[in-house]
């Protein structure tokens, strides 16, 4: 087995192969943040509750915010349709943000030829996908709680955002990649997804552009998967099918070009660092 190989099904092999490492990994990345707090993993559930509060008192009392131009649903429907489009987005940037820094927050991993370096950015990955699955907990009972409402197709979340996660993957090892040689990484892409936080469909709905904007608006990597999961999550509709089979083909694309380049500039990370 070729351990540093770009294919995709020999990475695949490699995760089986280092599973146990990518547990341990994992759950050492999502216990290690709250370790030495007295109230430890329970902050991972108050921080979205306390965040979907603040957004509900802000939107629902101080502005008194309605989605779009229909006056119709509760005082906290804005709320809970923003919380929604954050889990998304937060999913996103916490892996993008991070990424740069990766390689060289593991420096000591680097010179170990054996170890996989090209599943620590499914490590963050998975970190952020614990947190985003708190997050969506305590939406759904938020949103039980206030609207009395449950749609069936929350199940067909994982479909919408797998696309997604496949993007982030390839995004993320051509950043810690590149985050090796050039240090200002970093700062560029927290830049870039802060504009991304307020040019993605999470303030508004795709209605309040003019139709003319509307398409460039889906060359934001975000967009469609915030419109979808919102959808599925909040109205009881079903995925755009074709939509997001363009959009799995698009991150395939990333996820191929990443591994192939984090794979082979690896060879030069021992000589920066």
């Amino acid at each position: 087995m070729q351990l540093h190989s770009p294919s995709p099904f020999i990475l695949f092999k490699n995760l089986r192969l280092h599973r146990q490492l990518l547990w341990q990994m994992t759950k050492r990345e999502v216990v290690g943040r709250y370790r030495g707090s007295m109230l430890g993993l329970f902050w991972s559930f108050f921080n979205p509750v306390f965040m979907l509060m603040i957004y509900t008192f802000v939107f629902s009392v101080v502005f008194q915010a309605k989605w779009g131009e229909s006056d119709s649903g509760s005082k906290v429907e804005f709320a809970v349709i923003l919380f929604a489009g954050l889990i998304v987005f937060n999913l996103f940037s916490e892996v993008i943000n991070r990424s740069p820094g990766l390689i060289l927050s593991h420096v000591n991993y680097v010179k170990k030829v054996v170890f996989p370096l090209e599943i620590l950015p499914v490590v963050v990955l998975g970190s952020a996908l614990f947190h985003a699955l708190v997050s969506l907990l305590v939406l759904l009972l938020f949103n039980v709680l206030v609207n009395q409402s449950f749609a069936w197709t929350i199940f067909l979340l994982p479909i919408v955002v797998f696309p997604l996660l496949v993007f982030i993957l390839g995004c993320s090892w051509f950043l810690a990649s590149v985050g090796v040689f050039l240090r200002d990484v970093s700062q560029t892409i927290t830049i870039l997804t802060t504009a991304l936080l307020f040019l993605s469909p999470i303030f508004f709905p795709l209605s309040a552009l003019p139709e003319s904007f509307r398409p460039y608006l889906f060359l934001n990597p975000l967009a469609l998967i915030i419109e979808q999961a919102r959808g599925v999550l909040l109205w009881g509709h079903l995925p755009h099918w074709s939509a997001l089979l363009v959009y799995l083909a698009f991150s395939t694309g990333v996820f191929c070009l990443g591994l192939l380049w984090f794979q082979k500039t690896r060879k030069g990370f021992a000589d920066v660092l």
